[in-house]
């Protein structure tokens, strides 16, 4: 893949944009498999491969220019925004809406906020495709104020953007280095998007968690639930479970008539995550699918480990942390605890190697690698361990 923005120096966030796209694959499994050498993982199955361009389901684009000029994408090093309205790891959905969003920004005189000055209103522009191209729209602002100018503008956006399902004004007043604020305005009837995955669909909110990539996500669950198959756990605890992908594709039904690959007895799953946010979409989800071997509760993974009973540990844990990994406290309850298999699912192979090396009990059966960001060094990586 070519990019002309990074041709010209005007954005280099995908560091390995132009390298042959093979190339790039081998590097990343070249890259696993020497973190994990130590480890000896007897099987190594073949990478996941993406496709190369308009992978990502989510645009996170700062908002820059003027009202009556406003570029969507970055900042260069002086503030002054960058327009990457053609980005080519975005959706085609994406490119197709933002020059929509850069007129409704003019239309609703949503003033673009000037980090050097700290003025202005819209911060940042946060799109998300559904893998059925519905649209979530969130324009997150420094203050309510321009919330009365979207109300009223939001039909002319809606009849130009007819598959966007969700709109939403997020409020950011601080002046800080993050994305979103924890106050969301849901403009539309619409609160979720509905995120359709192999034979699940989970309902995302506003400020859910969700993997990048649709495809490679679709994948990553399906080789996860063929893989716990073979295990036949009863029970299961899915750790840093987000919305809920893993926890919605193993857990089993009470009616072994119904259909599906996941019909049947199946393990009875706990999912457990910090974001409220994200356990409220995990819940609709799972009332929707009528799952009631599975339960999703708000709290923190290695807190909830360490207060469990000997008598409550499940056959199998599930564990898909954000880049920093478990954690010393909770690889050591897993290393001293009766859990008999783990799937780890990794963004980090680095924090990844870290945690297995304080695991020795617990021995890799299987890898494999997931191809979840194309162009950038960044990869996912899921490893199948069992107790020796």
């Amino acid at each position: 893949m070519d990019c002309a923005y990074f041709d010209a120096g005007r954005c280099t966030s995908c560091a390995l944009m132009g390298r042959p796209y093979p190339v790039q694959l081998a590097g990343k499994q070249r890259h696993a498999e020497e973190l994990l050498a130590p480890f000896d993982v007897p099987e190594w199955l073949a990478p996941v491969a993406s496709r190369e361009d308009g992978y990502r389901n989510k645009a996170k684009m700062v908002v820059g220019g003027t009202v009556d000029a406003p570029t969507i994408g970055i900042l260069d090093a002086d503030g002054h925004g960058v327009d990457l309205e053609a980005c080519g790891i975005c959706s085609p959905g994406h490119r197709a809406a933002f020059p929509v969003l850069a007129r409704f920004i003019t239309l609703a005189r949503l003033t673009p906020y000037d980090v050097r000055r700290r003025t202005g209103e819209l911060k940042h522009l946060i799109v998300t495709e559904s893998p059925d191209g519905e649209l979530m729209i969130r324009f997150v602002l420094r203050s309510t104020e321009p919330v009365a100018r979207l109300r009223k503008h939001l039909p002319a956006l809606l009849a130009e953007l007819p598959h966007a399902r969700v709109v939403t004004a997020n409020v950011l007043p601080e002046h800080k280095a993050v994305l979103e604020g924890e106050h969301e305005i849901v403009l539309t009837e619409a609160e979720t998007l509905a995120m359709r995955l192999n034979d699940v669909t989970m309902h995302l909110r506003p400020q859910s968690f969700f993997q990048t990539n649709t495809e490679i996500a679709a994948a990553l669950y399906a080789e996860a639930r063929d893989w716990i198959r073979d295990l036949a756990p009863d029970t299961a605890w899915d750790l840093y479970s987000g919305v809920g992908g893993f926890a919605l594709h193993i857990a089993g039904r009470d009616d072994a008539s119904s259909a599906g690959p996941s019909a049947g007895p199946g393990p009875e799953v706990t999912g457990i995550e910090t974001s409220v946010e994200a356990v409220a979409s995990a819940e609709l989800s799972r009332t929707d699918a009528a799952l009631s071997r599975l339960r999703f509760a708000s709290g923190d993974a290695t807190a909830f480990a360490a207060g469990a009973a000997t008598t409550e540990v499940p056959d199998l844990v599930i564990v898909n942390p954000p880049r920093r990994g478990i954690g010393s406290e909770l690889a050591g309850w897993l290393e001293a605890s009766a859990v008999s298999h783990v799937l780890y699912s990794s963004c980090n192979a680095a924090s990844l190697a870290k945690d297995l090396a304080a695991m020795p009990s617990l021995r890799p059966v299987k890898a494999r690698v997931f191809d979840m960001f194309p162009q950038t060094t960044h990869f996912e990586v899921m490893v199948l361990l069992e107790r020796c």
